[in-house]
């Protein structure tokens, strides 16, 4: 009777073993291995090994390019916090599921602590210190202060950086719209009355005040 029972992946000549240890050498070798450099004469890509020793490269952040070493396995959020002292990326799932971490990768928004450094290298990176100042903010953070659409603050950054991409990428967007597009992002305080406000202030604001 068990040796009737085998599953699909033995039928096909695939032991779980083979494939555990196939997944396990695939995520090895992604860890360490980043972009392709060549084609071989039979096709097969070559890619350029880097690691685990720190590896040189320039990130593009709010529009410096910094250059910075790293390991292959540090995260672009770690980057920014611990390296270049950007912490409005703020960590706090560390798995890619609340958003606190949003930034934006050439224009559009991206949980920061699920990409790594040397995946960035070159992208165009804006983070929200790159959205505006205290003194000089953007729609979206003015509209975030007056509305008073935060509590502990953690999700704050992450959810100003995406209101931002939705907005002005389109400034005519629902509210139904807008809260879709930033549907990557939660706030476990629960301030969504407020941030709501604060999103249909922003399009009026962008839209020139109409």
């Amino acid at each position: 009777m068990k040796a009737d029972k085998k599953t699909n992946m033995q039928r096909e000549g695939l032991s779980r073993r083979g494939f555990l240890q196939g997944v396990g050498a695939g995520g090895a070798v992604t860890g360490i291995l980043t972009g392709c450099t060549s084609l071989d004469r039979n096709g097969a890509v070559t890619l350029e090994p880097r690691g685990p020793d720190e590896t040189a490269i320039t990130l593009i952040v709010n529009g410096s390019r910094r250059n910075l070493n790293v390991e292959p396995r540090v995260t672009l959020l770690d980057a920014l916090r611990n390296r270049l002292d950007l912490t409005g990326a703020k960590k706090v799932c560390d798995r890619g599921t609340c958003g606190s971490c949003t930034v934006l990768m050439d224009g559009e928004p991206a949980y920061s602590c699920s990409i790594l450094a040397v995946e960035a290298a070159g992208r165009e990176i804006t983070t929200v210190e790159g959205l505006g100042s205290p003194e000089d903010m953007n729609a979206v953070q003015e509209a975030f202060v007056e509305n008073d659409a935060q509590q502990c603050g953690f999700c704050t950054p992450g959810f100003v950086v995406a209101c931002t991409a939705v907005l002005e990428k389109n400034p005519d967007a629902s509210l139904e719209e807008a809260q879709v597009g930033c549907g990557g992002n939660l706030c476990r305080c629960g301030t969504y009355t407020g941030m709501n406000q604060a999103l249909l202030d922003a399009a009026k604001s962008l839209k020139g005040g109409k």
